[in-house]
């Protein structure tokens, strides 16, 4: 049977909602990113993409695992690219039940953060400006995030990717 801490993830995961996946770009890569194949440089050091899954977090983060470890062969978004790169892993997930879409009110507080971002990506259904932000340290990405979901009145539930696999 397990432990009170994997049900409570379960009941988290179950739902609708917003997340942000924390990932390290562990050295310089160039990827082509989308149907249109823009190339891409990627920095070395932290990312925080942000989506949402108002069809439920667990088949969408489940997805993002999966893809990052090769697994998923059909890239259908802008972040299938970057996670199927071998220089790109998953550290955190942070979300946040919700039945509204949050995700780009979270973006809009990133960028007010005055983080760096990568033009244009993950926003293709939206008006934003990008839903990919970038530092060097993750603990400066990790608490804009943090804040980004407490601006949006959500309460972030936080997981390390090996928690969610």
């Amino acid at each position: 049977m397990g432990s009170q801490g994997e049900r409570e993830e379960k009941v988290l995961l179950a739902g609708r909602g917003v997340y942000v996946l924390i990932l390290e770009v562990s050295r310089e890569t160039e990827i082509e990113v989308g149907r249109a194949k823009r190339s891409i440089c990627f920095k070395r050091g932290f990312y925080a993409y942000v989506g949402s899954a108002l069809s439920g977090l667990e088949h969408r983060i489940q997805r993002h695992l999966r893809s990052s470890q090769g697994e998923t062969k059909k890239k259908h978004w802008h972040i299938d690219f970057l996670l199927a790169s071998p220089a790109v892993r998953i550290v955190t997930i942070i979300l946040a039940q919700t039945k509204e879409r949050k995700e780009c009110e979270i973006a809009s507080h990133l960028l007010r953060n005055g983080l760096e971002f990568v033009g244009g990506f993950g926003c293709s259904d939206c008006g934003c400006e990008s839903h990919l932000f970038f530092s060097p340290q993750r603990s400066v990405l990790f608490s804009a995030v943090r804040s980004s979901f407490h601006a949006s009145g959500l309460s972030p539930s936080i997981f390390n990717a090996g928690q969610t696999q």
